[in-house]
């Protein structure tokens, strides 16, 4: 077995720094207080709809779970499933260490077992589980996506593994610290071959200067599915991006417009309400509207639309990192005012149907 190239990072206190932890603030009941200033009207209350991207954790004083994250669901708009991804909960305490991972995605099968069980409840929450894996220690990660797989009752479709890195350290903030590099990597890429030996799929969280490395990726691994995270990780508008917003948002574009090549890459649009990518939106006097948000987000969430087309897009909530600068229903009324620029079968390959299909999903499409 290959050596893990991952190696943990030291937690950081949030201090509002591009590097600290960016989830607390969506938990602070002044987060809650300020939301509520701002109410809306559902838009079309009654369009299935498929959060493509969220997570479910139990850390310190934050708690987000199946309750939790039903009464964002419930809030009116109709969320018939939803796609759970990986955020490092609830890992197996015993065992070998590259096996802990399997804690987690038996954590969400059983909040899965739950939502579909529970009477009067039509929300499938993590009908789809995207879980993770030390694909760095190379073809010996296919004993734990088989555990996985076993585990999951059909639920468990693909594996993120977060290798963002920026040459900037304090855009660094994931769990491990990655290596520069590291998709290009030879062990990485024995272990990310079992994937697709599998049918599983590779969530890619990224920083945009990485596009092409995903490409490169992509290339080697056709009948591989990946989707990026969060519309491939852009940067732009970070303060290590100070002076060079538009050059960045220009390579960004030209990363996107090399991977749309690929058939088998796909892009989820959400996750830029995250503070630490810069926007803003957090520190308003009052929440944006979602006609605002989508004034703000709209350029980006297009340009990804119409390059890889509907048909490899996705909207996803990223709730609760993105509850810092939004709430829920406001969100998906931003997503929907999105895709009212396209065609009836346009707009339900955005909100449902390219995530059933990515994710292979156990559920019924649109009446």
């Amino acid at each position: 077995m290959a050596k893990s190239k991952l190696v943990l990072r030291p937690p950081k206190a949030h201090s509002g720094a591009p590097g600290a932890s960016h989830f607390s603030g969506a938990f602070d009941p002044r987060n809650a207080q300020w939301r509520a200033l701002l109410r809306e009207e559902i838009i079309d209350p009654a369009e299935p709809l498929i959060d493509a991207h969220h997570h479910l954790w139990n850390k310190p004083g934050q708690p987000y779970l199946l309750d939790e994250y039903l009464s964002d669901a419930n809030t009116g708009h109709n969320i018939r499933a939803s796609v759970f991804v990986e955020c490092g909960a609830y890992y197996r305490r015993h065992g070998p260490e590259f096996m802990n991972r399997l804690g987690e995605v038996e954590f969400a099968n059983g909040i899965a077992a739950m939502a579909e069980g529970t009477v009067g409840n039509e929300v499938l929450v993590a009908n789809a589980i995207v879980g993770t894996a030390d694909l760095t220690i190379g073809a010996e990660i296919g004993q734990l996506l088989d555990a996985q797989i076993a585990a999951s009752g059909g639920r468990f479709k693909g594996v993120r593994l977060i290798t963002k890195w920026d040459a900037d350290e304090t855009l660094n903030n994931g769990r491990y610290i990655i290596p520069q590099g590291l998709l290009s990597d030879h062990d990485f890429r024995a272990g990310f071959a079992e994937l697709g030996r599998r049918g599983l799929s590779f969530d890619a969280m990224i920083y945009h200067p990485q596009l092409p490395e995903v490409l490169a990726l992509a290339r080697a691994f056709p009948e591989s599915r990946i989707v990026l995270n969060h519309i491939g990780g852009l940067i732009a508008a970070t303060p290590a991006y100070s002076g060079r917003h538009a050059e960045a948002v220009e390579d960004w574009k030209r990363g996107l417009s090399a991977l749309a090549s690929c058939p088998n890459v796909h892009v989820k649009l959400g996750g830029l309400g995250m503070p630490y990518l810069g926007f803003g939106l957090e520190r308003l006097d009052a929440p944006a509207p979602s006609a605002r948000l989508a004034e703000v987000w709209g350029p980006y969430f297009h340009y990804c639309i119409d390059t890889f087309s509907p048909a490899r897009c996705m909207f996803e909530s990223n709730f609760p990192p993105d509850r810092e600068s939004v709430d829920f229903p406001i969100v998906w009324n931003a997503f929907k005012r999105v895709a009212s620029a396209y065609s009836a079968q346009e707009r339900q390959a955005l909100l449902f149907d390219t995530a059933a299909r990515f994710y292979r999903m156990q559920i019924t499409g649109p009446d």
